[in-house]
């Protein structure tokens, strides 16, 4: 779920209850697979490619282009994983969650950056992204690589590549599992 969505998670606001699986294990394998791709095709290659998960639901997605990445090139793929809680517009307006680790190679000048994410709701986490990367160095480019696209965007971010795009009310939250994409409300 995106950071929005785990804030009314227990002890907060209650409890998933999913009302209708959109995605499979498999749809999920295809649309990375595809993503992978993409990503090939609009850098002609893969020299030159960081891929960065956003910690936390987007480190699982990032490892997964990276697996496919590799299997496509034949060659190892340079990630990391990155934390923006602290670089986040509303860091005293939401409850204070333990840090994760960020983990990003000691060189990030002159690379293009994939950051990596399961859902984008209304791009606030994207946005503390570019934040905290540039902290890093200067990248050649940043893209950004989502597993879900559920609409309700706050601020003028678009996704590069897209696993599906799932217009969502303001009220349904979108779960990303090992096993799925789950559409749901929370209850009490």
């Amino acid at each position: 779920m995106a950071d929005r969505e785990r804030r009314m998670t227990p002890p907060f606001g209650g409890v998933f209850v999913a009302s209708a699986r959109v995605m499979t294990r498999d749809d999920m394998r295809r649309a990375i697979r595809r993503m992978a791709h993409e990503i090939i095709e609009r850098n002609q290659g893969s020299e030159d490619i960081l891929i960065v998960g956003l910690q936390t639901g987007g480190v699982k997605v990032a490892e997964n282009i990276v697996k496919a990445l590799e299997d496509i090139e034949g060659r190892e793929i340079e990630s990391g994983c990155l934390d923006v809680a602290l670089h986040r517009d509303d860091i005293g307006l939401r409850p204070v969650v333990p840090e994760a680790a960020t983990n990003l190679p000691d060189q990030i000048d002159g690379k293009v950056v994939v950051i990596a994410d399961d859902v984008l709701f209304t791009g606030r986490t994207i946005r503390a992204a570019l934040d905290a990367i540039c902290h890093f160095g200067r990248p050649r480019s940043i893209q950004l690589a989502v597993m879900v696209d559920r609409g309700h965007r706050e601020l003028p971010i678009r996704p590069d590549y897209v696993g599906k795009n799932l217009p969502t009310r303001i009220d349904e939250l979108v779960d990303v599992t090992e096993e799925g994409v789950d559409l749901g409300v929370m209850r009490k």
